[in-house]
């Protein structure tokens, strides 16, 4: 089968075609689709569990009586999974949970100077939202990547939503995960309405604190969208469309190399797949390779439509393909050449990095331990891939003794007044000028006195 890859040499590509080659699919949220959500987010917003229903019917085909999947059905279904899926998810479980577990925050207290302590705390939330994309695939793997850290920081409600089968069920592995994961209430719904349900809480789902899980264009908009209500929640990325960058050299297996890009390329449509190299035979090598595997792919039209919006790039040297990659900041970003140790340093802007001809970006999808929910559409500039401490939040105590203020207190004033905020000024020197203040001192003092 010929796949519609471009083929581009960066030399002699014109700004305008680098800059076309690298555009993400779609990048550009039409006024449209921001409207379309708009509306999705208010019917939910006025109609609740109403509103969740008629889009689930419309957008999924599946009439519910219920957003709700009771927990013992969740159970039932996941005793249903096959027992290869349950050992695979329970090692996956094992190898995302034990590099999640050495993540765990410490509190911090520091004495800044004499009579004055400040801390760092952390918290977990208390109710988050998982959500989990549907429609042509079953993804239980995002529950675990969303489940368990979740469950490690002690969330108390750990809400997952996900568009229904047909059946108007979930897959048994998914329940199977959810169930692992310890989920206390498992929703149906999908798209833009499952996030506005999540943001806004209808009759039977509970307003969460934050949102999190990877989607299509509709979700990721819905996301922002609702970060910005007041009051709303906030949520944890820009996770769009997934995408995929490889950089190799005449030391790689040009099948690893294509079957890497497919693998990102099957996920949906408006996938991007980049390949950089200073060999041409390479490229040329893993083009053949992407028309044949890509013909014994069931989902292989879908792979194909993303295949049309990305390229293989030939570079002069692997120097020239790392600045295209940190300009391009890919969630994924593959290394297959030798000297990974050179250049790694030099590569910051990714999502997730595999390093090796050993590693397929498949393993971080699914077990190697590391999240998989990552920055998408160039993001990983300026956001970090999903971590436990996405699941907390910190704040600060001071604690401060009456010397401590004494001592202070100048400095504080000297800015207050530089600032020309007279009330700042005067919470602090009423405060030193006051005869409690004094005699707090004073007890302090003998306090000292006693205990040297």
């Amino acid at each position: 089968m010929a796949t519609d890859i471009q083929v581009i040499n960066w030399q002699d590509a014109s700004a305008a075609e680098r800059s076309a080659a690298l555009a993400r699919p779609v990048q550009a949220v039409s006024a449209r689709l921001q409207a379309q959500v708009r509306d999705i987010i208010d019917r939910v917003a006025s109609q609740g569990d109403q509103a969740l229903l008629d889009y689930t019917a419309q957008f999924d085909g599946v009439r519910l009586a219920s957003p709700v999947l009771p927990m013992a059905t969740v159970a039932a279904l996941a005793e249903q999974a096959s027992p290869a899926v349950q050992r695979a998810i329970d090692q996956a479980y094992n190898n995302i949970r034990q590099f999640h577990l050495a993540q765990q925050p410490q509190n911090v207290q520091v004495e800044t100077m004499p009579g004055i302590v400040c801390e760092q705390r952390f918290q977990p939330l208390e109710r988050v939202g998982l959500y989990i994309p549907g429609g042509s695939a079953s993804l239980p793997s995002t529950v675990l990547m969303l489940g368990i850290p979740a469950q490690i920081a002690n969330c108390q409600e750990r809400i997952l939503i996900s568009p229904p089968s047909a059946g108007g069920q979930l897959s048994p592995a998914i329940c199977y995960a959810a169930i692992k994961c310890g989920i206390t209430q498992v929703c149906l719904g999908g798209g833009a309405q499952a996030i506005a349900a999540l943001a806004l809480g209808t009759e039977s789902i509970t307003k969460v604190d934050k949102i999190f899980g990877p989607g299509n264009s509709y979700v990721t908009e819905a996301k922002q969208q609702v970060s910005q209500i007041a009051g709303g929640p906030a949520i944890d990325m820009p996770a769009g469309p997934s995408e995929i960058l490889v950089i190799a050299d005449d030391s790689a297996e040009p099948a690893f190399v294509a079957a890497d890009l497919l693998s990102q390329a099957e996920h949906g449509p408006d996938s991007q797949v980049i390949l950089l190299s200073p060999s041409r035979t390479l490229i040329e090598q893993v083009k053949v390779e992407l028309s044949e595997q890509l013909a014994a792919l069931p989902r292989q039209s879908i792979a194909q439509q993303a295949l049309s919006a990305s390229a293989l790039i030939l570079t002069r040297d692997l120097t020239e393909a790392v600045a295209i990659s940190q300009a391009y900041a890919p969630e994924h970003l593959l290394l297959q050449f030798d000297d990974t140790d050179s250049y790694l340093p030099k590569l910051t802007n990714a999502g997730s990095i595999f390093v090796g001809h050993y590693t397929p970006e498949s393993g971080g999808d699914y077990a190697t331990g590391t999240n998989h929910v990552l920055p998408t559409y160039g993001f990983a500039r300026n956001y970090s891939s999903l971590g436990l401490l996405d699941f907390y939040r910190r704040y600060t105590v001071q604690t401060v003794s009456a010397q401590g203020l004494q001592d202070l207190g100048q400095t504080l004033i000297d800015l207050a007044a530089e600032e020309q905020l007279d009330a700042h000024l005067r919470a602090v020197s009423l405060r030193l000028e006051s005869p409690r203040m004094q005699a707090d001192l004073a007890a302090e003092q003998l306090s000292q006195e006693s205990r040297s």
